[in-house]
């Protein structure tokens, strides 16, 4: 809330996409993948998606939304007309958050743009009542259903197999860009029936629109359109097409026109998308995220309701699926989170899939900049903190609840290194307050007992000469790829992070290979020289 409305400007967004938690009562969980490919057997709470009515409930009920001036009258009266039919539960609780961001999402969006919900049976139908007060019901476009799973029994009940993607325009004229898919081959074979003598399937076609109009020359015969039609085409046209081949007189002498399917585009989409697979167990693009969607379902969106240039926003953006997918399509994007574990995994996936650099082609706000920052994080949420300080290094976060035992683990950093080039891995341990030696000795047993390479230890205040001592007492990884030696236990204070001095590790993979074709290289140059 506080970014939309301190950093984003009135009328600025063409098109928002939002995917947020859904009223289920279910704690999600994220499954990491780590670089090898692997999946990882710790999981991280993401975030918790059950709603209660509690004392903030009210709070945000009486302050944002009927003392708000800001909130148009219209909101006011349907929050009160809920709350009544409701109640105080956790469906109320849960439109109460959803009521001040729509609002804002409404002020932000240009007059030509367009908004997307995405949601679930649980509390769609009252997401699109409150769309209609924020939005209009006149601005109302469609309800897209999204199968997002294969058919299964549910107990006593038919099985729930899609999600709902509520689309509104903010005004009636708005960006609109029809999407196509390719017609199935049953729509083909039963369509496109006849071919020419080079194989181009075609179809025959009404020759007539709606409207009486005059008689057109045909093969040298005037004919006249039956009653209340015309003639598609002027008389200049008509005789273009005949010579190209087009016009085909029926059995009756009726004009037709030959429509050949490698012209068309395919079939509008409609609002039923069940052809857009959700993502499983083997999909590539799958970071373990649990709402995580295609990016075939966001680019569809997108293509349809913006072009390029265009600003697209994702105020609940998760692991960035919206983001990535605008930065394929050329589009300009905004997203938003809460979690420093989210904005770890969007940063990381952008600069993977794109190879984008932060401060020059995209800015991180609300981040921790210098030390004071990470210190006013670390103090309002160490878990947070922890999450951010491991997104310096790209380290996957272990941790598995916040009461559960990190077991000497807060984060995993894998390279490949060996003459089998397999995967090694670093441990990473964060902390945030007072720290002694006794912290590097139980890395190092953790590092030994983990049977890691190494050890990496990130630290908000200054380490101590004896941990210092501890940690060079551990000696060094050799590199068998890189034929160097690397300090097995390494420690970096926050400072030193912000200021780009990181850890020593090896290259990645892609290093290795291009060092390869410089040696050979070398090599063929050395051997012509002695040649020579």
């Amino acid at each position: 809330m506080n970014v939309l409305r301190e950093y984003i400007a009135d009328e600025s967004v063409d098109l928002v996409y939002l995917d947020p938690p859904f009223n289920s009562n279910a704690s999600y969980n994220v499954l990491f993948r780590e670089k090898t490919g692997e999946e990882s057997p710790a999981q991280i709470q993401a975030f918790t998606d059950t709603w209660q009515w509690t004392q903030e409930s009210e709070r945000i009920y009486e302050q944002e939304i009927i003392l708000n001036p800001r909130t148009p009258s219209n909101v006011k009266e349907m929050m009160s007309s809920f709350r009544r039919f409701i109640g105080s539960n956790a469906m109320m609780a849960y439109l109460v958050m959803m009521a001040p961001r729509l609002v804002e999402l409404h002020r932000v969006l240009k007059p030509t743009g367009s908004i997307y919900l995405h949601c679930d049976p649980t509390a769609s139908h009252y997401l699109k009542i409150l769309l209609d007060s924020v939005f209009g019901k006149e601005c109302f476009r469609n309800e897209i259903t999204w199968k997002r799973t294969t058919i299964h029994r549910d107990a006593r009940r038919l099985g729930r197999v899609h999600d709902s993607i509520l689309f509104y325009s903010k005004g009636l004229r708005f960006t609109w860009n029809t999407i196509f898919k390719k017609h199935n081959s049953a729509y083909v074979e039963s369509h496109y029936t006849q071919k020419d003598l080079d194989g181009r399937r075609y179809r025959l076609d009404n020759a007539t629109a709606a409207g009486q109009g005059p008689g057109r020359t045909f093969f040298g015969e005037v004919l006249e359109p039956p009653p209340g039609t015309h003639w598609r085409w002027s008389q200049g046209n008509i005789d273009n097409l005949i010579e190209e081949g087009r016009i085909v007189l029926t059995s009756r002498g009726r004009p037709t026109y030959k429509r050949y399917l490698d012209e068309m585009k395919g079939t509008p989409i409609a609002d039923d998308w069940n052809d857009i697979p959700p993502i499983n167990s083997q999909a590539k693009e799958r970071l373990g995220y649990p709402t995580q969607k295609p990016q075939a379902l966001l680019e569809r969106i997108i293509r349809a309701s913006s072009n390029p240039g265009d600003v697209v926003l994702d105020p609940f953006c998760g692991c960035g699926t919206a983001v990535a997918a605008a930065e394929k399509l050329k589009r300009r994007w905004i997203g938003i989170d809460v979690t420093y574990l989210a904005v770890a995994l969007m940063k990381n996936r952008i600069k993977t899939a794109f190879d984008l650099s932060r401060g020059k082609d995209y800015l991180v706000v609300g981040e921790p900049a210098d030390v004071g920052s990470a210190r006013a994080l670390a103090e309002q949420d160490r878990y947070q903190f922890q999450f951010w300080a491991m997104s310096l290094l790209e380290a996957s976060p272990r941790e598995q609840s916040r009461r559960g035992a990190d077991r000497g683990i807060d984060g995993i950093v894998y390279f490949i290194d060996g003459p089998r080039r397999s995967p090694r891995k670093a441990i990473v341990q964060v902390k945030s307050g007072r720290v002694s030696s006794p912290l590097i000795r139980d890395l190092k047993g953790t590092v030994q007992r983990e049977q890691a390479a190494l050890g990496l230890f990130i630290t908000l205040e200054e380490p101590t000469s004896a941990m210092r001592t501890e940690a060079v007492s551990a000696g060094f990884y050799h590199s068998d790829v890189w034929q160097r030696d690397y300090p097995k236990i390494q420690l970096r204070t926050i400072a030193e992070l912000l200021e780009g001095n990181t850890f020593e590790l090896p290259p990645h993979p892609s290093m290795y290979q291009a060092a390869q074709r410089v040696r050979r290289a070398e090599g063929r140059q050395g051997r012509m020289g002695e040649t020579v």
